[in-house]
């Protein structure tokens, strides 16, 4: 009997410590990290139609997660519109994923920017949450099988020399 008992114990142990394992495991996976597969998601467009990263595969992707009450956000966005501009056309995709509560801010300054790039409405915060970017404005450069290569929290004079080598390196592979 004791012996039974004790067996019992130590598999519930190993059930309980593998049960744990998992869990840590399924929380560490949560963050997103260089090398590993960005995961996919469909946000509507500030003009209206649904834009699934998924469908950008083949091409290199910079997705850049910006709120209209961040300053630095509003600093940076002229920078990210010269370099659509300069790499559009070399199988480059910028998105501008936009975490205001009210979709309209966010259109407005949108426009009043000039911005070119599909700029994506993430109201619920729901894909800035799975991407764990609890700093604005975040940047992360994605490679053409869709893993994520590159992250950026926050936002300095300068970093757009750093963006656009690593765009040169990522559009050139």
């Amino acid at each position: 009997m004791m012996k039974t008992l004790y067996t019992c114990l130590v598999r519930s142990g190993r059930a309980l410590a593998g049960a744990a394992l998992a869990a840590c495991t399924v929380a560490a996976s949560a963050a997103v990290v260089p090398q590993a597969p960005a995961p996919d998601f469909t946000l509507r467009t500030m003009n209206g139609p649904n834009l699934r990263l998924q469908e950008q595969r083949g091409q290199v992707v910079m997705v850049n997660f910006w709120a209209t009450w961040c300053g630095p956000c509003r600093q940076e966005m002229p920078h990210l519109n010269k370099l659509y501009d300069k790499y559009k056309n070399s199988g480059f995709v910028l998105l501008g994923v936009n975490i205001d509560d009210d979709a309209l801010k966010a259109t407005d300054l949108a426009n009043k920017l000039g911005l070119k790039f599909p700029v994506l409405l993430d109201t619920d915060k729901k894909v800035s949450r799975t991407y764990d970017m609890n700093a604005m404005p975040a940047t992360l450069l994605i490679d053409r099988d869709g893993k994520v290569r590159y992250i950026h929290r926050g936002y300095r004079d300068g970093f757009e020399l750093t963006y656009d080598k690593q765009i040169r390196e990522l559009v050139k592979e």
